[in-house]
């Protein structure tokens, strides 16, 4: 007999994330996990370079350079910023703090799904709400809310939909969640969205009571490898999140990059500017090869194929084995889908020339 582990353990299914290799094949493509083609800034490189001589010390536990970096920038309040091993951490660390046996974390039908792992490994139950148009819908998830539920997770925009929701509705949303009820605004992709209705979420956090922002390092800054997010929180909030999460989370070569990566605007805005360009510009070759490609304000287009799932399977199979590597969407409920990052001008161009090929 071995050690078991707590009721539901064992019924969480391990996340995955996307591909990288492919085998016989020199040449990937990797376009399944969202990352920036354009890389990290050459600053955060330089500033994790000068990191090497100190691995023997201890980082700062607090993260205060980073987050101070982070209100700088970002016109916050640095003692309202909780920094993590990636955005990844802190959505478990919330569960874990607010949820358990018997309550309820509720999220959108294809959201992140981080955030039914979260509850389940927490002994909470996953509730998802029916999205409409593949869009997170306040009514169901308000229609959903019951007694037991605690935390209730927007990914805003969504991955893999590439959809959000506008500031009137978040405040809907908001207004119609009980005070105990925490509502959790995970923003990975923000930093791509130009829409004049997107949520100022941080104005709301400093309102109220019950919301959370997280935010990433790893999809705008390009610092994947590092495992690094933050939380923007009202103060009781970051109290608790202090008390549960490690004393020394967040490396400090992690941080060092970050500090620089944050600040060199020129890496953001060059990010900004590629990924609008190219994502357009692949969703028009998309649909000329006669796959519809929903719209995306993110960095990275899904597409739903005509021959539903059986089709979406072969093709998937059929770029692997070109070396062009997607993301297979069946595991979020969406198995006609495959999601495609924005990679650079020569990954794109030899992506859409194969798609066409394989659709032809």
């Amino acid at each position: 007999m071995s050690p078991r582990p707590r009721p539901g353990i064992l019924d969480v299914a391990p996340y995955v994330g996307g591909e990288s290799k492919a085998a016989g094949v020199n040449r990937v493509i990797r376009l399944a996990s969202n990352e920036n083609p354009l890389g990290p800034s050459p600053l955060a490189v330089a500033a994790y370079e000068a990191e090497k001589s100190q691995l023997h010390r201890y980082p700062d536990g607090g993260a205060r350079e980073l987050r101070q970096a982070i209100a700088e920038t970002q016109s916050l309040q640095t003692d309202r910023i909780v920094c993590g091993a990636g955005s990844d951490e802190l959505i478990g660390l919330l569960v874990r703090a607010y949820a358990g046996q018997g309550d309820e974390v509720l999220y959108s039908e294809h959201g992140f799904l981080m955030y039914p792992i979260a509850a389940k490994t927490a002994g909470a139950t996953p509730v998802a709400a029916p999205e409409a148009n593949l869009t997170a819908d306040v009514d169901g998830l308000l229609a959903r809310v019951t007694e037991r539920t605690r935390l209730v997770f927007v990914a805003n925009p969504n991955n893999p939909t590439g959809s959000y929701i506008s500031e009137a509705a978040l405040r809907r949303l908001h207004k119609g969640l009980p005070d105990g009820v925490l509502l959790v605004v995970d923003m990975a992709y923000a930093e791509y969205v130009s829409a004049p209705d997107y949520p100022q979420v941080a104005d709301l956090v400093e309102s109220a009571g019950n919301v959370v922002m997280l935010r990433t390092f790893s999809k705008i800054h390009g610092l994947a490898a590092l495992r690094l997010g933050w939380a923007y929180c009202p103060p009781a909030v970051v109290d608790v999140l202090n008390r549960v999460r490690g004393p020394f989370n967040v490396s400090q070569a992690a941080q060092a990059a970050g500090i620089a990566a944050v600040r060199d605007r020129d890496h953001v805005t060059s990010s900004i500017a590629h990924n609008s360009k190219w994502l357009a510009w692949f969703s028009g070759e998309a649909a000329k090869a006669g796959i519809e490609a929903l719209p995306s304000v993110g960095n990275f287009v899904l597409l739903r194929f005509p021959g539903g799932g059986a089709q979406a399977e072969a093709v998937l199979a059929e770029m692997k084995r070109r070396g062009i590597l997607l993301r297979g969407m069946a595991g979020y409920g969406l198995p006609d889908c495959l999601r495609v990052t924005i990679g650079t001008e020569e990954e794109l161009r030899a992506t859409a020339e194969a798609l066409a090929e394989v659709m032809s």
